[in-house]
């Protein structure tokens, strides 16, 4: 399926505290990525499976208003017509363009009901 919804990321206050809830609950596994603040998400207990998803601090979010829920993220070709296109149809751009050494470029958004969303371009060579 194009554009199809492929990561998450759960805001939280407490790293351990989530890690702990989402694994009794899910058996979800974590594994560190970048700061102390945030873990991947992965199928499996073990922490081996592959990543679906992120536990990021609130101070990640793209807007001041403390988000319940999950923030996703579509995957897309190219950003930067994405980001065009979003505009375009009344969106708001909240982040630019933004690299993640490794893993693509991601922007966020909101959409013309005001819910944040991501959209990623995938690229294992950014830097």
């Amino acid at each position: 399926m194009k554009h199809q919804l492929t990561h998450f990321a759960i805001h939280i206050e407490d790293i351990e505290r989530a890690k702990k809830f989402y694994n009794g609950v899910f058996d979800w596994g974590f594994n560190s990525y970048g700061p102390d603040d945030f873990a991947q998400i992965t199928a499996g207990g073990s922490g081996d499976g592959p990543p679906i998803g992120a536990l990021q601090s609130r101070k990640y979010s793209a807007i001041s208003d403390k988000i319940m829920g999950f923030e996703c993220t579509i995957g897309v070709e190219n950003l930067d017509e994405c980001i065009d296109k979003v505009l375009q149809n009344g969106g708001n751009l909240l982040m630019p363009k933004t690299t993640i050494p490794f893993v693509g470029y991601i922007a966020k958004f909101l959409d013309t009901e005001g819910n944040l969303f991501c959209a990623m371009q995938y690229d294992q060579a950014a830097k």
